[in-house]
């Protein structure tokens, strides 16, 4: 049992080595308004998807660009002898999940409240080496 949990455990240490991870925690952008920047460059091309932020209009799209540069760094520092053009990295996976949230209230007619609640959210990129080198 010991020597198959150790040689799967160095296989999927092996399929992490090219794989670089970057994580953005309590974002304060609704969950829904991210994803839609993300949908935008989720399977692209390094390049390709810093262009679409840089010159996206959306506010989340400042954030994502940032992250994205983060985990290029990651990346960089993971295989230092690797430069960045031969690689052909592509964003191989990003998640945007629901952070906390703050609830406030607002006030409203006759004496009532509404509820408010300003959403977070977590985000998650992955970028691996492109398998297929079909463009």
């Amino acid at each position: 049992m010991g020597v198959r949990k150790r040689e799967r455990a160095e296989q999927i240490k092996d399929a992490k080595k090219n794989l670089a991870f970057a994580k953005l925690n309590n974002c304060p952008t609704s969950p829904r308004k991210m994803r839609l920047v993300a949908d935008l460059v989720r399977g692209q091309k390094v390049e390709k998807a810093l262009a679409i932020l840089k010159f996206s209009q959306k506010e989340a799209a400042g954030r994502l660009e940032k992250l994205l540069l983060s985990a290029i760094a990651n990346w960089q520092a993971k295989n230092e002898d690797a430069s960045l053009e031969d690689a052909d990295l592509i964003v191989q996976e990003i998640k945007v999940d629901g952070g906390s949230m703050l609830k406030r209230l607002r006030t409203a007619p006759q004496g009532r409240a509404h509820r408010i609640r300003k959403r977070s959210n977590h985000v998650t990129i992955v970028l691996g080496a492109n398998n297929n080198t079909q463009s």
